[in-house]
């Protein structure tokens, strides 16, 4: 398996490595070593291993060149500007303690400083001039290079028409050459490994994944390929679609999507415009982002010797507070930032936000969110918690009252369901969730929550206060037969083990596929997984 990332924080690739070790087949997972060092750890029956991911195509022909047309009295991006500013600090802290041994000389604690006080003021005021010219260089460099970096002036936009029109999806090779350091990293890896079956996630590994695949087949290896299509490329944030990367990676994923054997997606909306936009000869299978809720040996994992703990002890608060939990990373497109715009009216509803990653005390985004509380006068009502292990988020939240979903209307969030909202199912949570296509469509089916007006303040406030009133009433919605128990990632698991061994008939041996969450097999077929 094949992934872009260092794996820890993927939970739906954790989840399909470990399942498919379980049903059987001999699986290494491949990720982006963050240590520039090779790392290797058991999941489960599953090898990971991180591979040293060096990124010298990822930065632009024009990041080494000096900007004259944006900052003509810029620094060059040579590294020298940093030098200077550094240099300048270092002057003036000397300065300061010069300035420090006059005046104890003054008060007859040491030698007077060489130089004299005139010399030092010079000095200090030469400094202060040096500060600022160093200061607006530094910042034509910053600027020049922010503009630039969006890639959108007039050249960048002839540029990327021009290899557009003249390489169509090859184009990609131009456009954003940062996306053959997957391939010089990971390549040779695979190669080495010889792998019956690879399992690409996401965009950017369908390429690694399918070159990786005509290389084996030419060699006379029998190799099957399965793309893992996370999401909807084009469907990103309008942020993500700025200058070239969009239409890049687009280009990109629609060279290499044909040469999938089968694709996996995580929605039957997904799905659809897959088909349609690749022109897929069938519609790609659904494997849910179902939360994993079977007691497994986790003593290998990530977060493993962490013991679950209580949302609503996490936060001080008794069982009589109002209680409203958000799990998940926090950008404007989350729509998180109506939750704190409600508890000026919510008055005694408190909000617990799962959303520090691993590592980390914060994030802008966080921050921004948390200046934004304090100036309503709310802070002491908002808890910013830590991440937890991917097995412990349902059992963590369950103590709250409700559980949010706040997501703004982009085609991504439209046609999928999240991690976030079957996590709050297992939880058993009456849900607050807002109106995108899908989610809204599911809950006002199953009755499980309400809906809201995404990003309308007051429309919230309504849903929110629906569900404090009755949270009963809800939380029967999950008593349906069948219901939670096909919102499992056993469940998944299974539809998963079977695109394997359609691939690959008669391998694994001795395959168990009837035991929900214990998919044990003997057999040594190999699997490489690879996401991103």
């Amino acid at each position: 398996m094949l992934v872009d990332n260092a794996v820890t924080g993927d939970s739906r690739v954790q989840k399909v490595a470990r399942s498919a070790a379980e049903a059987g087949w001999d699986v290494i997972l491949l990720g982006c070593s963050p240590t520039g060092q090779t790392q290797t750890w058991q999941l489960g029956q599953a090898e990971v291993r991180l591979v040293p991911f060096p990124q010298p195509l990822a930065k632009k022909r024009h990041e080494f060149r000096r900007v004259f047309r944006r900052g003509p009295l810029a620094y060059p991006p040579s590294g020298i500007a940093e030098h200077r500013a550094q240099w300048v600090r270092a002057w003036r802290a000397d300065l300061g303690v010069r300035r420090a041994q006059f005046a104890l000389a003054k008060r007859g604690g040491g030698p007077v400083p060489a130089g004299g006080a005139r010399r030092l003021k010079l000095e200090e005021q030469a400094a202060a001039l040096l500060k600022k010219w160093v200061s607006f260089r530094y910042w034509q460099l910053t600027s020049a290079q922010r503009s630039r970096r969006r890639l959108e002036g007039p050249i960048d936009r002839f540029y990327t028409w021009f290899w557009g029109a003249v390489q169509g999806d090859r184009s990609w090779r131009k456009l954003e050459p940062g996306l053959w350091d997957y391939e010089l990293a990971f390549g040779p890896v695979i190669d080495q490994l010889a792998p019956d079956l690879i399992h690409a996630h996401d965009y950017r590994m369908i390429g690694v994944g399918a070159r990786a695949t005509v290389r084996a087949r030419a060699a006379g290896k029998t190799v099957q390929l399965v793309w893992d299509a996370h999401e909807f490329l084009p469907g990103l944030s309008s942020a993500t679609k700025r200058g070239r990367w969009l239409k890049a990676h687009v280009a990109h994923e629609r060279e290499y999507a044909p040469f999938a054997d089968v694709v996996l997606t995580v929605s039957e909306g997904l799905a659809e415009m897959l088909k349609e936009s690749h022109g897929l000869a069938e519609l790609p299978t659904v494997v849910m982002n179902a939360p994993d809720v079977t007691v497994r040996d986790r003593s290998t994992e990530s977060g493993a010797d962490e013991p679950v703990t209580d949302i609503r002890a996490r936060c001080g608060l008794g069982p009589g507070t109002p209680l409203l939990a958000y799990s998940g990373g926090i950008a404007p497109v989350r729509g998180v930032d109506v939750m704190i715009d409600a508890l000026p009216t919510l008055t005694d509803v408190h909000v617990a936000l799962v959303s520090v990653p691993p590592g980390k005390r914060s994030t802008a985004s966080i921050d921004t969110l948390l200046a934004r509380a304090a100036k309503l006068g709310v802070a002491d009502r908002v808890h910013l918690l830590p991440y937890v292990p991917h097995w412990q988020v349902s059992e963590f939240l369950s103590t709250a009252d409700a559980a949010v979903s706040p997501l703004v209307h982009l085609t991504n969030h439209e046609i999928a369901l999240s991690n976030k909202f079957f996590e709050y199912s297992q939880a058993r949570l009456p849900m607050v969730v807002s109106d995108v296509r899908t989610m809204a469509a599911t809950v006002r089916s199953t009755g499980q929550g309400e809906v809201f007006k995404a990003q309308d303040v007051q429309d919230y406030i309504r849903a929110v206060r629906a569900v404090l009133a009755d949270p009963a009433r809800y939380r029967a919605a999950y008593d349906r037969p069948g219901l939670l128990e096909s919102w499992t990632w056993e469940a998944q698991a299974r539809v998963l083990v079977d695109v394997y061994r359609r691939l690959l008939p008669g391998r694994p041996a001795t395959a168990q596929p009837d035991v929900p969450g214990h998919l044990v097999t003997t057999g040594t077929q190999r699997t490489l997984e690879t996401t991103g």
